[in-house]
């Protein structure tokens, strides 16, 4: 039996530092087919909420990882899915928040933010980190692909209602695909509607992981960092475009959180190393076998290789 089912990592994170990673629904469970999602085609597409996952395991699992003498920067429900699909998202914040002062953020598509029960849910959220990928619904439908019962309109003046209503920080993602949404007009578009979201930052991102769709290509770093200024002086590229870091003193890990890591998100060689303290060398060597075992398997993107869960 695996020691963690529901919590990874931690991963590193441009915008989170190491984040340990909480994953609240089934994989690939989401209100969205995002074209550039790393973890693939969404396989379950709905907007039911409900108790995915028991929250009570998921407690315990906390409590057992909070005893690492090497805590990480945030604890951050994401994942495989879309977690405000989980109807205990809020219980679970509090409870969480009632053992430990490490911050938490929720890394949301927003998709749900329109439902008065979903933005009361994440209240007591320290950040929340929710999407905006079109200005328009033509590009929201050509980008995000969401359930039918999700409006551009819904889900825009959900972000604008949550945003009146949340005390804490939003920070807001824009990820952008080459030739597609990657435009300055379609950008101006979402500009337009983030001076009324009125987010606290404004994380500009692209697909530099595998995408679901390989027609979703990464805007070159030199095009994000221009396109960025039609954004205002809040908007920074959070775009990894990965530089290697010498990693901190390693620690003894299992192969099985490495798999746990790559199912929910696809990493490289140093995000292995740098979110899991772990040796390069004793990274590769599991590396090695775990491929060998068919249990992940390797994927060029661009000039990185990606390791990802097998199918």
């Amino acid at each position: 039996m695996k020691q963690y089912q529901y919590i990874f990592g931690p991963v590193p994170s441009r915008r989170l530092g190491r984040s340990l990673g909480i994953d609240l629904v089934p994989s690939k469970t989401c209100t969205y087919d995002c074209i550039y999602c790393q973890l693939g085609l969404t396989t379950q597409k709905t907007i039911q909420r409900k108790a995915y996952v028991p929250l009570h395991v998921v407690l315990k699992e906390i409590k057992i990882k909070l005893k690492d003498p090497d805590p990480p920067a945030y604890i951050t429900l994401s994942g495989s899915g879309e977690p405000t699909l989980h109807s205990g998202i809020g219980a679970l914040i509090r409870d969480i928040k009632k053992i430990t002062s490490i911050p938490m953020a929720v890394i949301t598509n927003g998709s749900l933010l329109w439902m008065p029960e979903v933005r009361d849910a994440l209240m007591p959220a320290d950040v929340v980190l929710p999407s905006l990928d079109a200005g328009d619904d033509d590009l929201f439908q050509k980008v995000n692909r969401p359930h039918p019962d999700i409006t551009f309109e819904k889900m825009v003046q959900g972000l604008i209602s949550f945003r009146e209503e949340y005390k804490g920080q939003i920070w807001l993602e824009i990820l952008l695909v080459d030739d597609l949404s990657a435009i300055p007009g379609e950008v101006e578009k979402i500009a337009r509607w983030v001076r009324e979201i009125k987010p606290d930052r404004i994380h500009l991102n692209t697909a530099t992981r595998p995408p679901a769709e390989k027609s979703a290509h990464a805007v070159p770093k030199e095009k994000l960092e221009e396109l960025a200024r039609l954004l205002g002086d809040s908007a920074e590229v959070t775009a990894e475009y990965r530089t290697e870091q010498p990693p901190p003193a390693p620690v003894k890990v299992s192969r099985s959180e490495i798999v746990a890591m790559l199912q929910r998100r696809p990493c490289t060689l140093q995000d292995i190393v740098e979110g899991l303290r772990i040796d390069r060398t004793e990274a590769m060597k599991y590396i090695n076998e775990l491929i060998q075992s068919c249990q992940i398997e390797a994927e060029q993107r661009g000039n990185a290789i990606y390791y990802k869960a097998g199918e």
